[in-house]
C-alpha cells in the first residue's frame, strides 16, 4: 500500500518553484581555458506576493574550475529593473519592506538580495538589489520602482 504523500510537502515545493529565478539569458566576458567562462547573467524573478510585476536582474558569474564545481565567489555588482507585466493584483497586504529573494552567490555567507520596499505616498513598489556577506557585505546595490495606478491601493499591513 502507498503512502499519501503530505499535502505540506506539495505546498512547500509550490513556495520553493516559484521563488527560483528563471534565467532569461547569459553572455561571456572571459574566455577561461578549464571550466566556464566567466559571464554576464540576466534572470527574471517573478514577485511572489504581487502578480503581474517580474524584476530583471543582471550580475556576474565567475567561471573557471572554481566556477564549474561550485566553490567560486561572485562579484557584488547587480543591476536591476522591474516592471509591470501584466495586471496588478495582491495575494495579501504587504509589509513596508520585505525580502523577495535570495540566492547563495559563494560556497558560504554571501547572498544577492532582493527587497521589495512600499512608498505609500506615491503608490509605487520600489525593488532593491544588493548583496551582503556574514562579516563585511558591499554598498553596490541598484534600485527600481513600478508605479501603481491611483485607481489600485496598495494594500499594506497594519
Amino acid at each position: 500500500m502507498k503512502k499519501p504523500v503530505p499535502i505540506f510537502l506539495f505546498l512547500l515545493l509550490g513556495v520553493f518553484t516559484r521563488l527560483q529565478a528563471q534565467p532569461i539569458g547569459e553572455v561571456d566576458t572571459v574566455f577561461k581555458f578549464i571550466g566556464p567562462d566567466h559571464k554576464i547573467v540576466v534572470d527574471a524573478h517573478d514577485d511572489p506576493k504581487v502578480k503581474g510585476v517580474t524584476c530583471y536582474v543582471s550580475r556576474a558569474k565567475t567561471g573557471g574550475i572554481k566556477g564549474a564545481v561550485g566553490l567560486a565567489e561572485d562579484r557584488s555588482e547587480a543591476s536591476i529593473d522591474c516592471r509591470q507585466v501584466g495586471a496588478l493584483s495582491f495575494a495579501r497586504p504587504l509589509p513596508l519592506q520585505e525580502e523577495v529573494f535570495s540566492e547563495r552567490i559563494s560556497l558560504i555567507f554571501k547572498k544577492i538580495r532582493i527587497v521589495r520596499m512600499v512608498d505609500a505616498a506615491r503608490n509605487t513598489l520600489v525593488y532593491l538589489t544588493y548583496s551582503d556577506r556574514l562579516i563585511e557585505g558591499s554598498p553596490q546595490n541598484s534600485v527600481a520602482a513600478v508605479p501603481v495606478d491611483r485607481a489600485i491601493k496598495i494594500p499594506l499591513q497594519p
